[in-house]
This record gives structure tokens, sequence and C-alpha cells, in this order.
């Protein structure tokens, strides 16, 4: 029987491979459907072509309606309780127009185009492993969803509820992200964004300045106090990375303004840090301080049950002489939210390559096949 198995997923890696050229079209017709998240029309337009793929490939699909942005897609087989939900985002970072300017072009390995890699390869490599198994005859039984949301580069926060919602009504969530250097991810940073703000009292800075209460200067204390929170150790980061205040230079200044992000492992970590932040005071007896913000997107933290999932494709992988690594990121995606909440999640499932959200953004075409055969060997393992 597991012969048999390694025998199907070759099998599936054989009819892949043989359709690169394919997959390779379907992906620059993704790109050439450009959808920025803050244009709605655009992403409504990339997600009826797909809502017409998923139909292709047997899937009920629902049109979850969004006023302001992009519609959320639902694609589901076999309907029942547990099974997989694949998760993809079909926004991008790049505005309309972008594409005229920077022409889909294959160099190479390489294939350089606008959301190449995060995500539209992610998303051909999902349509691609059903497709492979709808094409051979190995289709899985267990209930599979497709979840394709359409705000994850602002956070995800339209879509947050179908997200939460399909996750806990799975047993395994696969994301579509990049891989980090070619790795699986288990494991992400949490998020947090707090803004800091400083209240002194104006005055002449020549005729009265022992009665102003410089802002500024109180808020290069608490500047100093963030970034100290930083501890490389455990990997816990607090930048300040915006920071605004004054009116004029002969006006001692009587308020100022930080925006801080914070990066943690853990729960923990992330925890301790917040509670650092919320117990900032201020220097000077007469300023004021106040911080604001929090937690925005917890941890995806490498639970027991997340490693065995990535075991499960690594050997899989290796059985079609693949070789699969596992990788963690700073970075946050919408698998943060769905390991949270307890549901065994597998992230960078999608186009190997470099570049996101640059201008020199490429994914690596052999990927493509190879990527999306350990998805559907892996659809066929677990259900």
């Amino acid at each position: 029987m597991a012969q048999t198995m390694a025998e199907d997923n070759r099998r599936i890696l054989d009819y892949l491979r043989a359709h690169t050229n394919d997959m390779v079209a379907d992906l620059k017709r993704l790109i050439a459907l450009e959808s920025p998240t803050s244009y709605k029309p655009a992403v409504d337009e990339l997600g009826a072509a797909l809502a017409a793929e998923l139909r292709g490939l047997g899937g009920a699909v629902e049109v979850i309606p969004k006023t302001e942005v992009g519609d959320v897609l639902r694609a589901r087989w076999n309907a029942g309780e547990g099974g997989v939900v694949i998760m993809s985002h079909m926004d991008t970072v790049w505005d309309v127009g972008t594409v005229a300017g920077r022409p889909t072009r294959i160099e190479g390995d390489r294939l350089y185009g606008v959301g190449a890699m995060d995500m539209k390869g992610g998303i051909v490599i999902a349509l691609w492993a059903l497709r492979a198994l709808r094409a051979l005859d190995q289709f899985p039984e267990g209930p599979i969803t497709y979840l394709l949301n359409s705000d994850e580069e602002t956070g995800s926060r339209h879509s947050a509820g179908e997200i939460e919602a399909e996750a806990l009504a799975h047993d395994v969530v696969f994301v579509t992200e990049p891989p980090q250097d070619g790795a699986y991810k288990t494991q992400r940073k949490g998020v947090s964004q707090y803004t800091i703000r400083v209240k002194g009292r104006a005055a002449h800075s020549g005729a009265d300045h022992a009665r102003g209460v410089n802002a500024i200067e109180e808020m290069a204390h608490q500047v100093l106090a963030a970034q100290a929170m930083t501890n490389y150790d455990i990997g816990t980061t607090a930048n300040v990375g915006i920071i605004s205040g004054g009116t004029r230079p002969n006006v001692v200044p009587a308020e100022a303004q930080v925006e801080i992000n914070v990066r943690a492992w853990t729960r923990v970590n992330q925890e301790a840090i917040h509670e650092q932040m919320m117990s900032l005071k201020p220097v000077h007896p007469e300023a004021e301080v106040i911080v604001e913000g929090g937690v925005g997107v917890p941890p995806m933290e490498r639970s027991p049950e997340i490693a065995a999932l990535f075991k499960q494709a690594q050997a899989l992988a290796a059985g079609m002489g693949i070789t699969l690594e596992e990788g963690r990121t700073g970075g946050g995606s919408d698998g943060n939210k769905t390991a949270a909440l307890g549901v065994p999640t597998l992230d960078g499932m999608g186009m190997v390559g470099d570049g996101g959200h640059a201008i020199d953004e490429y994914g690596e075409v052999s990927s493509l096949p190879e990527r999306a055969a350990i998805m559907a060997a892996m659809l066929r393992e677990l259900l």
C-alpha cells in the first residue's frame, strides 16, 4: 500500500512537471490581473476569474461580499466535518499599472513579475495541486475548502472572520505564502503596534525657555526605553519607526509622537513586552506619557502538531526526490491567526523565490510543479 502511495505521488509530480508551461501561463495570466488591496474592482475581477477556475475543478464556489475590499472566495469539495482548508490571498501591494512598466519576463529558472511570488504563484500551486488530483483520479474523499481572501497585505481585517471560522471548522490549514529560502514555515513572529504620545508645555525658546516642558526631550527618553526592550537572545524586537513633534524651532515643543512595531516568537514574550510598553513613565515630572496600542497578530508558535505536519510533508517530498527544509520568519501571515486558534498550520507552501514587495520580485519556475506535488500528496495523505 505504501509503495502504491509513493508511486501515485511520483505520478502526480510527473504530471505537474509535464504541465509546467501551463502553470507558467496561468501565473502570467494572474499577474496581468493586477489586484492591489486598495482597489476593489481589480481584486473582484481577479476573483471572478478564479471562481470560474474553481468551478471548473468541481468546487462549490461561494462569493462572500465585502464593501471596503475585494470579495472573498470560498470553494468546497466533499462537504463534511474536519478536513483541510487551503488559504491564499488575492491582493498584492502593487498599484494597477505597475505591470505595464514591469512586464513579466523569464530569465533561466526565474520568472520576474509583479506579485509573482507573493502570492499569485501560491494560487497557481493550489489550483494545480487540485487539478492534478482530479486529472489522475486521485482526488481525496475527505473535505477540502479553498479560501481566498482579499486584504492580507493590510492585515486581513475584513476577512478575519472567514479565516478564523474556516480554520476552526477544519483539522489542518495550508497557507500558500512563499517559503523562507525554500523552507516551509512552521513558526512566525507575532506583531504588536504601539503609539506613544508625549504632552509637555509650549513656551518661547528665547524669552521663556525655562517655563517650557520639552515634549521631544521627554520623547527621547521614551524612545531609548522602548528600543532597550529589544532582546535578540529571545528574538523580541521593538522598532521605533516613525517620530514627529514640535511646531517651530523657536517654540518649546508641547507634543511629540512615535510609532513602534514589536515582534516576538512566543505569546509569553509578546505579553511581557506589552506590559513593559504599557508601564512606561515620564522622566520629567511635568510631562505626560500616553501609550496606546497592543497585540495585533499573535505568534505562530511551532507546536508538536505543526512539527509533525511538517515531518509528513518532508517525508512525502523525499519520496518524490524533493528536498524540503523547515524554516521560520519574523513576518506575519494569516497562518498566525489560524495557528493561534490551535489548528495545526503549515505555512510557506507557495512559490519559491525572493524579492517580495520589491521591484526585483521573482519566483522559481521549477518550484511550481514540485510544490504543487507536495501539496497534492499531503491532501491525499491527510484525507
